[in-house]
């Protein structure tokens, strides 16, 4: 990009604009973050001279009483995916503003065409910047039949799902104002561009001037919209972090391309939880709800194997089991190798430590490996006793009970520690037909109604927990 005077800097990370570069932002504190642009040659009628005039789009603002503002429900539009409309709070909002962002082939483009397939009836403006319409026609054919399968088709009336591949984002607004949608996709707002700003799609001042216009758009017409995002190699939305402080809702897609589970996590949601997430199986004919994942994630294998136990996490509000595997052996290669897979290696390597040092178990010259099913990512601290039971039982090479389950954190000094919500855990192993529970013996009591078919077993430390495991053997 030349230099000159109609040049302007931006942080990539808050957006905050400056006349010259600088190697740490003053706004944000992020080092190396500030890109080069050519100056906005803005007009007045430019979204953001819009701006003062109001960013909703409804005239002069005027103050209004606290006692006078309605505390009436938002009416919500349900998307006919279950998951979809529960970790969006119980659907999607009249103009509100949805990002979805993940890894490419994560299943964005897939969920957003499935969204008005679901639901037929609605007047769905679908508009893509990445796609021909022969793509998407042949990509809904093949998730129709995927839907027929899945058993969620509703009956069409007088909508109907309508196709723009356009970029340019004034020739939208004009289709949109013109057809009047009950939802509008954007797949993806990355290529949208407008012909106010002289820099090229993509770009820090694009992405956040075309987020706003849609935002205004939003809000005058109370059309839903939904944006597709792409991310960066860190795993953040790309474009400038106001992006996500613009949208009212921020949903991101996690999980490995290379195993078929999808966790569509809430990150903001300024109309529901966000402690909330829906889990998906990618087919080959399209994202199919998984309502019950503990019956996937846990064992599927035949007794008397060693190295696996089985977890009761906790995943924002909604509890879950998962199976945790470990594999120990002797370092034949000099070093001592230490991997985790959906699991964080350093807790691993903290774990790993208290075994050695508080309870005596010799395991600095072996390998380790631990590996968490089905391709998820755990992060929930009550899985540390499940990680130590499995290392345990991969290294004594005996087996643990599959009718057994785990849920409590491991301190520093070797202590099982309580965790938040047991009575939860409890109750989802029980639901799933689990004899037992190893749980801390520093739970608080409370008046919880434990269920009469599990037995939950309180240890206070990890020789406590040996006793327990192996005490046959």
């Amino acid at each position: 990009m030349v230099k000159g005077k109609g040049s302007i800097w931006y942080c990539a990370s808050c957006g905050n604009e400056s006349a010259k570069w600088m190697g740490r932002c003053p706004a944000c504190g992020e080092w190396n973050t500030m890109v080069e642009e050519p100056k906005a040659s803005r007009s007045t009628s430019s979204p953001t001279a819009a701006r003062s005039r109001g960013l909703l789009g409804v005239g002069s603002a005027e103050p209004l009483s606290l006692q006078d503002i309605s505390t009436s429900a938002e009416e919500r539009l349900q998307l006919g995916n279950s998951e979809v409309d529960r970790i969006l709070g119980g659907g999607v909002v009249e103009g509100s503003l949805i990002l979805i962002g993940g890894e490419p082939g994560i299943g964005k483009s897939t969920l957003s065409l499935q969204i008005p397939l679901h639901r037929p009836e609605l007047n769905t403006l679908y508009v893509s910047g990445e796609e021909s319409p022969r793509q998407i026609k042949l990509r809904a054919e093949r998730l129709k039949n995927g839907i027929s399968a899945f058993g969620n088709v509703q009956s069409s009336s007088d909508g109907a799902c309508h196709i723009l591949c356009e970029t340019l984002l004034e020739n939208i607004l004009e289709q949109a104002r013109a057809m009047k949608p009950q939802l509008m996709i954007v797949d993806s707002i990355q290529p949208i561009y407008t012909d106010t700003l002289d820099s090229s799609a993509g770009s820090v001042s694009q992405v956040k001037e075309c987020a706003t216009s849609l935002l205004r758009f939003a809000k005058e017409s109370g059309t839903p919209v939904v944006l597709i995002g792409h991310i960066t190699k860190d795993g953040t939305i790309a474009g400038p972090k106001v992006l996500e402080h613009i949208v009212d809702v921020v949903l991101q897609f996690e999980g490995d391309t290379r195993h078929s589970y999808r966790v569509l996590r809430s990150i903001k949601n300024r109309f529901g939880s966000t402690a909330e997430l829906a889990i998906f199986e990618m087919t080959d004919r399209g994202l199919k709800e998984v309502t019950n994942p503990s019956e996937i994630l846990t064992p599927m294998h035949q007794d008397n194997l060693s190295g696996i136990a089985v977890g009761a996490m906790l995943d924002g509000t909604r509890p879950f089991l998962i199976e945790i595997q470990a594999l120990v052996s002797t370092a034949a290669y000099g070093m001592p190798q230490r991997s985790a897979t959906g699991y964080d290696s350093r807790r691993m390597n903290m774990l790993l430590a208290v075994l050695e040092k508080r309870a005596g178990f010799k395991l600095s010259a072996k390998d380790v490996f631990l590996n968490i099913a089905g391709g998820m990512k755990v992060a929930d601290p009550a899985c540390d006793l499940a990680v130590v039971a499995s290392i345990l039982s991969s290294n004594f090479d005996l087996s643990i009970s599959l009718k057994s389950c785990f849920a409590a954190e491991v301190g520093l000094s070797g202590e099982i520690r309580p965790v938040s919500q047991i009575e939860r855990r409890i109750s989802e192993a029980a639901r799933l037909g689990y004899d037992s529970i190893y749980i801390s013996s520093y739970n608080l009591p409370s008046d919880f109604h434990r269920p009469k078919n599990i037995e939950t077993i309180e240890v206070a430390d990890i020789p406590a927990l040996c006793r327990r495991l192996f005490k046959n053997s």
